[in-house]
């Protein structure tokens, strides 16, 4: 008798279904990053083969970089976030989706590349918007995307900001004014990057597009020179692109292993020469020395020189009734 109930147990246990390790991943991303992330997939998945033996897919999901962490923290199962904001990791670790030490997970702050808030504005320039002072103008039109909603739209506000703190002593009246004439110019606020590139370019709404500088150059590749032009201003925010797995789903799910070895392709010699096809700045010695020439020069400024870090920009300029509320006169 109890061979034959170690016989059966032995058959049952033969004819259960193994669960199967998952082949696909989710990156989820900030708006803009459509067209890098295809690029980058289409190299990831063959070099995964190669080095793994299996073959995996990579979906991507794509809105505004804060509306993105808030989906992650509704149910959303992404397996890796390739955002454009350190706030928005943060929001995440704070909720234990991802580790609290996750900027020491990856190198460069676990940002492979970066960018800065730069101008795109109509051929000819002809409302002379050379900086951020001319923001500030009568008669000018502002597209940039919803700071509540848009890491873009954040790094527009503080790359603003962090001109009028220099430009005018750190006077908080002063600041205040002149960001005030610069939101009262902006039209209409998308909820995202992409969208508010849309608006400038497809609907022909606004004298100069705010967004990165990766997407002022790619747009401008694409729509032509002889509908627009870049202008980087003298002083800039540095942009940095975070990166981070999502420990809580690919625990869960058993994808630990696919996210990993993707976010580390992003520093590959592979993965920066990509960044670096798409207009983004890189760290890879080869890849810079190769693209150096389609940036210009521009002094950049960081958050934590001129804001004192992250962890304080997010209660003092983001919160409810915060500093960006002041100057949000189109809510």
């Amino acid at each position: 008798m109890k061979k034959l109930l170690s016989g059966l147990a032995l058959a049952a246990a033969l004819s259960s279904p193994v669960l199967a390790q998952p082949t696909d991943i989710l990156n989820v991303s900030y708006d803009i990053s459509r067209e890098l992330f295809e690029a980058v997939n289409a190299k990831f998945v063959p070099s995964y083969a190669a080095d793994a033996g299996v073959t995996v897919t990579v979906n991507q999901s794509h809105a505004g970089s804060s509306k993105q962490a808030g989906l992650i923290k509704e149910g959303l199962e992404g397996d890796v976030v390739t955002f454009n904001q350190v706030i928005d990791i943060d929001t995440l670790a704070k909720a234990e989706y991802v580790a609290a030490d996750w900027k020491a997970k990856f190198a460069n702050n676990a940002s492979p590349f970066y960018s800065l808030p730069a101008f795109l504005v109509r051929e000819g320039n002809p409302k002379a918007i050379n900086g951020w002072a001319d923001l500030a103008k009568d008669g000018v039109q502002i597209i940039f995307p919803n700071p509540k909603t848009s890491g873009n739209g954040r790094y527009t506000y503080l790359a603003a900001r962090a001109w009028a703190t220099e430009e005018y002593a750190s006077d908080e009246a002063k600041i205040e004014e002149y960001l005030k004439k610069v939101f009262a110019n902006v039209p209409v606020f998308e909820t995202g990057g992409r969208a508010a590139t849309t608006t400038f370019v497809e609907n022909g709404i606004g004298d100069v597009l705010i967004t990165f500088e990766a997407e002022v150059l790619g747009t401008l590749k694409i729509a032509g020179e002889d509908k627009f032009d870049a202008v980087s201003p003298a002083v800039s925010l540095l942009a940095e692109f975070p990166v981070a797995v999502v420990d809580k789903v690919v625990d869960a799910r058993g994808s630990r292993a696919i996210a990993e070895a993707y976010l580390n392709y992003l520093y590959s010699p592979e993965g920066q020469d990509i960044a670096g096809a798409f207009f983004h700045r890189v760290h890879e010695e080869a890849a810079v020395a190769k693209y150096a020439g389609q940036f210009p020069e521009v002094r950049l400024v960081t958050v934590e020189d001129v804001f004192g870090g992250w962890d304080k920009v997010q209660p003092e300029h983001f919160a409810e009734g915060g500093l960006l509320d002041k100057v949000f006169l189109n809510q």
